[in-house]
């Protein structure tokens, strides 16, 4: 069996695959804002999520940084350059964070994006939320390991 050559990743390459996304999904650079704008306004409100966004002293920028990440994540863009896990790493997050976003996320994805678009996104926004959480979110020991960890006997 003759396997194809790999397709060389660039910038030509990066711009075909947006382009494809853009057309199956309806999504683009001002609708991931509009997007991202009535998302994060609504978890702003929200009683658990709000506190993690207190400190956002420059709310524009924050908006910015997000939207490139998401452009890079959903259009794979490439344009997005920072470190999610370190930026979250302060918050303090639990489980109940992680399912009340992504529910929040996919209610305000269904009301503002196409089908394709809410789908397409929320199959990047689960995976980000997964990856996030396992590298956020300390698992429990049993009992045993715990001691054993601690240095005291089982």
């Amino acid at each position: 069996m003759n396997a194809s050559p790999p397709i060389p990743e660039g910038p030509d390459r990066r711009a075909a695959l947006a382009r494809e996304i853009e057309a199956r999904t309806g999504l683009d650079d001002a609708v991931i804002e509009r997007f991202l704008r009535a998302f994060y306004g609504a978890a702003r409100a929200d009683a658990l999520l709000g506190p993690a966004f207190a400190n956002v002293a420059d709310w524009e920028r924050h908006i910015a940084a997000i939207t490139r990440f998401w452009g890079s994540v959903a259009l794979m863009r490439g344009g997005y350059h920072g470190q999610p896990m370190q930026a979250h790493a302060h918050l303090a997050l639990t489980p109940a964070h992680f399912a009340r976003w992504l529910d929040l996320f996919e209610r305000v994805a269904r009301a503002e994006l196409t089908e394709e678009g809410a789908a397409h996104m929320l199959d990047r926004a689960r995976r980000i939320a997964r990856s996030l959480e396992m590298g956020l979110v300390p698992l429990p020991l049993p009992a045993a390991t715990r001691r054993m960890a601690q240095g005291s006997p089982a």
